[in-house]
């Protein structure tokens, strides 16, 4: 069976294509599996860039087939100097906590919402180096909203979940059962097909 390293912490982050990668013969590794003393400095101007960033420096250090990811947040209808972008959790040069993040997105749904409602959507960058060849992959996911309210479920790694609502489920994403997964899916199979390819 093939193994890719994910160039991440973030074990949330990891389960979300693991499954996945999995059915198509690859398992998935992170940093937390391999010994590594590595820290990159994502200064990247946008989602791809980071990613590559991540990728081809985790390739070199560990020479394993490496994909990395990176998020980038964009917000309607907030002051340009509020909208996230490639600092979804770096505000004002600070490293927010996961429940400051949720404080800090619950008070712009809260100050700039319609109904305390903010509509946003991520733009995700792919990158993956095989033989130090570098691929990448781009994908605006769907719109969804940020609301000034949050649930008392908390996803780790994915704190902002807690307060972002499925338009189409019209659901909390910490509340989407397996059985609505299966519709969410859908939307990052090209994540995983795209992987597989260059894996």
């Amino acid at each position: 069976m093939k193994k890719i390293l994910f160039a991440t912490e973030n074990p949330a982050k990891a389960k979300r294509f693991a499954k996945g990668l999995l059915e198509n013969g690859i398992e998935l590794v992170t940093l937390n599996d391999i010994s590594t003393s590595l820290v990159v400095e994502e200064n990247g101007k946008d989602a791809i860039e980071n990613a590559l960033i991540k990728a081809k420096a985790y390739y070199n250090e560990t020479k394993m087939v490496t994909m990395a990811m990176d998020d980038n947040l964009y917000i309607d209808n907030i002051p340009a100097n509020l909208q996230p972008q490639t600092f979804v959790r770096r505000i004002n040069g600070k490293r927010l906590s996961d429940e400051e993040m949720i404080e800090h997105y619950s008070a712009l749904a809260h100050n700039y919402g319609e109904n305390g409602k903010l509509t946003a959507r991520w733009v995700s960058g792919i990158a993956v180096v095989n033989n130090g060849i570098a691929k990448t992959y781009t994908i605006c996911n769907e719109d969804f909203n940020i609301s000034e309210i949050p649930t008392k479920k908390i996803t780790p790694g994915y704190p902002l979940n807690s307060i972002s609502i499925d338009i189409k489920l019209d659901k909390y994403f910490t509340d989407i059962t397996e059985e609505d997964k299966g519709l969410v899916d859908e939307r990052e199979n090209g994540i995983v097909d795209f992987i597989t390819r260059n894996a």
